[in-house]
């Protein structure tokens, strides 16, 4: 527990030091302006130096071993949370006998693979049936076919589908 005070303490340290750095080159760049500059150009100095002084202060604190530290610790802490809430809402579901999303996607693929069998069974059901609509000619060769368009095909077009008699 010291030992973590300590560290806290150590970082807050670290941090305080760069602030007040930060803080003392925006006065030392607003007291650089000569005083024979028009009044417009001091300003314009004045907001280069502190933008100037910004900048270098914050790009120090955000490369320090401290912040860097601290935005590790923080990720992982994200990470654990996030896993420790899938875990607990994977086990809520369980006691609720509730199906996963997992479950749900694996239905619905099946689903899927169900009906593109039956599809394709029921273009090959209609197959056969326009071959025995049409019997072979007398030559041995079966008379053309007109051309016929598969449910799946009707329903890709965006035809309403067929109605059987």
């Amino acid at each position: 527990m010291d030992q973590d005070f300590a560290k806290t303490a150590e970082q807050a340290a670290a941090f305080q030091k760069l602030w007040v750095d930060s803080a003392s080159k925006i006065v030392q760049a607003a007291f650089t302006i000569t005083p024979n500059s028009p009044p417009p150009e001091i300003m314009r100095q004045i907001r280069a130096g502190i933008f100037s002084a910004l900048a270098s202060s914050w790009e120090e604190f955000m490369r320090s071993p401290q912040f860097l530290e601290s935005m590790k610790q923080w990720m992982e802490n994200a990470i654990t949370f996030r896993k420790m809430t899938t875990d607990f809402m994977a086990r809520v579901r369980n006691e609720m006998q509730a199906p996963s999303r997992e479950d749900i996607d694996t239905i619905m693929l099946n689903i899927r693979h169900l009906e593109k069998r039956l599809l394709d069974r029921l273009d090959e059901l209609e197959n056969q049936v326009n071959a025995m609509n049409h019997p072979a000619t007398g030559n041995g060769r079966a008379r053309p076919r007109r051309k016929t368009t598969t449910r799946k095909a009707r329903a890709k077009a965006g035809h309403a589908p067929v109605q059987k008699r």
